[in-house]
């Protein structure tokens, strides 16, 4: 009777408005089925499984499967999201990447354990200042232009000085497990810079620090530019990337299997002939439809193909662009992805 009715508590309180509870307390997901008992915390299945690796800090159950005694209702009640936001959230600096769902398994983990295990954003923590932080020297394993091999690397970052330099140190060719992809512009080109750490706290904070590095330039460079809208240019976000096929300018071309980025923030798909290659092969500026941009899911008039297949016209002022989607739902991600650049002011 207990089990019903304590379950029956506890999903109330999941849904309770003005709690937040109704989305996972470390990753924004909607409707956690899952929480944890010590932290007074609802969470995702993705996220309950990182803090099953913290059994010191968290215990976790199943909101549905578990027996739910009635002390724990009783706990969870007097706690929930937002107590433990902001408890554990109270110093978070504005310059560092808070995970959501999508993002990878490192970045969450290493934002979880920073909370809970490290207790890095208690209020009684001192915040350092973008530029401190922004200031980073370790070694990390660099990819090589040509070679296809990593290299160990010691890399010296100064938000001070606004550089991040690299000295040379040759290991022989090994496997990776934690990989961080830097993006800049150097000489009017897309320049992509591929390293990896074997620590996951390690390369997340190498990531926060080179945000936090550019966070102190955009403040100096833009003075009077409200926070806000500083925030979402710290980093470059690709909306959607993966492999498509692309024709040349004149349509007749053979068609050639390309990696595809698409960056809304600067609205540009750039296409590289390998994900890890250093250098763009090209790249199209996407502008807005009162522009004369516009995504079909048809071919142009003279272009044609002996068989049917998944296909993306990006109409331009200059010309147009034909790629081949690998199926139908794959065109799908990527019109929608294109029609929101588009339609983005």
């Amino acid at each position: 009777m207990d089990y019903d009715h304590n379950k029956v508590l506890l999903l109330e309180l999941q849904r309770a408005a003005g709690t937040g509870n109704d989305r996972c307390a470390d990753c924004g997901h909607p409707d956690p089925e899952w929480a944890s008992y010590k932290l007074g915390i609802f969470i995702c299945l993705t996220c309950s499984g990182i803090h099953r690796n913290l059994p010191e800090i968290s215990r976790v159950k199943s909101l549905r499967l578990d027996f739910w005694e009635s002390n724990l209702i009783e706990f969870m009640r007097n706690h929930g999201n937002l107590w433990a936001k902001a408890k554990y959230e109270a110093k978070v600096p504005p310059y560092y990447y808070i995970p959501m769902s999508h993002d990878c398994m490192v970045l969450r983990e290493q934002w979880i354990r920073a909370k809970y295990e490290r207790e890095e954003f208690l209020d009684t923590r001192v915040c350092q200042d973008p530029c401190s932080a922004g200031s980073r020297e370790g070694c990390l394993w660099k990819l090589g232009k040509a070679r296809r091999q990593f290299q160990k690397r010691h890399f010296l970052l100064s938000a001070r000085e606004g550089v991040m330099k690299y000295y040379s140190k040759e290991v022989e060719k090994i496997g990776h497990s934690h990989g961080l992809q830097i993006t800049y512009i150097t000489d009017g080109q897309t320049r992509n810079l591929f390293v990896y750490h074997e620590s996951g706290k390690e390369i997340v904070d190498w990531f926060n620090a080179i945000r936090a590095a550019r966070y102190h330039y955009l403040r100096i460079t833009f003075p009077n530019v409200p926070e806000p809208e500083l925030i979402p240019r710290i980093t470059r976000n690709f909306i959607k990337e993966g492999y498509m096929e692309k024709t040349g300018p004149k349509q007749k071309e053979a068609f050639k299997v390309r990696w595809f980025s698409l960056d809304s923030q600067e609205r540009n798909l750039l296409y590289f002939k390998n994900p890890l290659d250093a250098f763009a092969q090209g790249q199209v500026f996407i502008g807005r439809k009162d522009e004369g941009y516009e995504v079909r899911d048809d071919l142009p008039q003279k272009v044609w193909m002996k068989k049917k297949k998944p296909v993306i016209t990006l109409v331009t002022p200059a010309r147009e662009f034909v790629f081949i989607c690998e199926n139908d739902r794959k065109q799908k991600e990527w019109m929608d992805a294109l029609n929101a650049v588009i339609t983005q002011l």
